[in-house]
């Protein structure tokens, strides 16, 4: 692919005030070409067939009641709504994939823009960048971007994953290590804001010069719902291309059951996992292409799973051997049926050990971010719950991954993703589909979490070990001082030295507040 010039010409800023001049579109975007969909908005009441289906996520603890669920077909669908919920004086949230933990997108929510229909995979010649609409899945994006034009961005693991969370998010997975963060690559976003009581769609770029670029900014790591909605993104490198994904990946698992490990092997075993990655966490590393997920789940499950993927260009029988050796060392028996196999590379974002699919279960999630590997002290104290005999769940537990690499050489205020010197990423998470466990499986989690961090309050606080929590997993215990002992406020904790500018940001593109949650990012003179 021929390489893009580093600079562009600039857009002009749409206003769209209302739903007639809301019906422009951007020049050269993909909007202009979707006359197959609906020329109008798609517009659901209560009542209408959709609309049970509508109010909800993935996350089945959270069903909303809104007034109106718009399922928008463009950006001028969308500023038409945010000018709804503007002149109703109603609650507005906006939702790409609906896979937030908490109930950002239903907690008194009056009207719901869906934009889930935005989901156009481009190359844009005018941009000279590919262009995603903010309602693609993860999966259509790797399938389309491959298949068109051989390259990728280097995002998460779950195909169903919206775009326009997971970016604004920061956004991880498989190949962060080899790449950076899908934001290291994002370009250009589309995004609609209140201002001064109308709707307003603008594009701000990463070009210094952009009068917008710190709502561009805000975009890569300030986390969803914050600012605006965005309705596109455009990536492309500083050379004009995306990161080319390995031709064809070797991908293993390997097993040890419970009933096989003590707590003093069970510890080895996640820190041998937590030195791997730790050794070798430098961008540049030979080992940047590994990248695994170490799932300790409760011991009803059965057993303790490593799934491990990296490139099979090199010696990746050699590659995955030492791997194995390494994270066996001192565990005191090999593990169980091991299975090894190649895949090509958009196959194997298929692969069954690392496509999560959330199947409509009732969810709690927790994050952390760690510079080094879990202590031993905070090893005891996942054993302990993981063995616990008054409560069986195998879907209880930590998903440990790497993070790191290609990560950790962008300076930490270039982006709005702080975690600039990380080596892991832990994802704590109950799923259960009984509503009348929610009691039980939420003090599991809670308990769980206060344990491993006891030493700094409960929360994985920023020092030595730790260095903060991820924004995609909000998690709202982090506002109860019950809960986080630390002292530290839960903006730190996502969002480290950035928060001020965050908060400027958004006292400049969101003074009154019309976009926020529990969570969210609030404004400052």
């Amino acid at each position: 692919m021929t390489g893009v010039p580093g600079t562009t010409s600039r857009r002009k800023v749409l206003l769209a005030g209302t739903a007639a001049a809301g019906a422009a579109v951007l020049p050269g975007t993909a909007a202009a070409s979707s006359a197959a969909r609906p020329a109008e908005a798609i517009r659901i009441h209560p009542g209408a067939p959709q609309y049970a289906d509508l109010a909800r996520g993935v996350n089945q603890r959270w069903i909303g009641s809104p007034d109106e669920i718009v399922v928008a077909q463009s950006a001028a669908d969308v500023a038409a709504a945010v000018d709804t919920a503007l002149q109703r004086r109603a609650r507005l949230a906006v939702r790409s994939g609906g896979h937030c933990f908490e109930d950002f997108t239903t907690d008194g929510i009056r009207l719901l823009v869906d934009v889930g229909a935005l989901d156009e995979v481009t190359y844009d010649k005018e941009m000279r960048a590919f262009s995603l609409g903010a309602g693609a899945r993860l999966g259509d994006v790797y399938a389309k971007l491959f298949k068109g034009w051989g390259v990728t961005i280097p995002g998460g693991t779950c195909p169903t994953v919206g775009a326009g969370g997971h970016i604004s998010g920061g956004g991880y997975g498989p190949l962060n290590r080899l790449h950076g963060l899908t934001v290291d690559h994002l370009h250009a976003i589309e995004v609609v804001v209140a201002d001064r009581g109308r709707a307003r769609t603008v594009v701000a770029t990463r070009e210094p010069a952009d009068p917008h670029r710190d709502l561009w900014w805000a975009h890569t790591g300030g986390g969803g719902g914050n600012f605006g909605v965005v309705t596109r993104y455009w990536f492309r490198d500083p050379a004009g291309s995306l990161p080319t994904p390995p031709a064809e990946l070797a991908v293993a698992s390997f097993t040890w059951p419970w009933t096989r490990l003590d707590e003093r092997s069970f510890a080895r075993l996640v820190a041998n996992f937590g030195d791997y990655f730790a050794r070798s966490n430098a961008a540049g590393s030979p080992s940047a292409d590994v990248y695994a997920h170490l799932a300790t789940f409760h011991s009803s499950g059965g057993a303790v799973v490593v799934n491990v993927q990296l490139d099979a260009a090199r010696e990746p029988e050699r590659r995955l051997d030492e791997f194995a050796a390494a994270i066996g060392t001192g565990v005191g028996f090999a593990p169980e049926n091991p299975t090894r196999t190649r895949l090509p590379w958009l196959l194997a974002t298929q692969w069954p050990g690392f496509a999560d699919r959330p199947n409509g279960k009732r969810i709690k999630g927790k994050s952390a971010m760690h510079r080094r590997p879990l202590s031993a002290a905070a090893c005891s104290s996942l054993y302990r719950h993981l063995t616990r005999a008054d409560y069986r769940h195998p879907g209880s537990g930590v998903l440990h991954a790497p993070y790191g690499g290609r990560v950790n050489a962008v300076p930490a205020d270039a982006t709005a993703s702080v975690h600039r010197d990380c080596a892991l990423t832990l994802l704590y998470v109950s799923e259960w589909t009984d509503p009348a466990e929610d009691a039980k499986h939420l003090s599991f989690q809670r308990d769980l979490y206060r344990d491993v961090y006891a030493d700094t309050g409960g929360v994985p606080a920023p020092g030595a070990d730790t260095a903060g929590t991820y924004v995609n997993y909000p998690d709202a215990d982090l506002l109860d001082p019950a809960f986080n002992t630390s002292g530290i406020p839960w903006t730190t904790l996502y969002y480290g030295d950035a928060y001020p500018r965050l908060q400027r940001i958004k006292h400049r593109w969101d003074p009154d507040g019309v976009f926020g949650h529990r969570l969210g990012v609030r404004g400052t003179p």
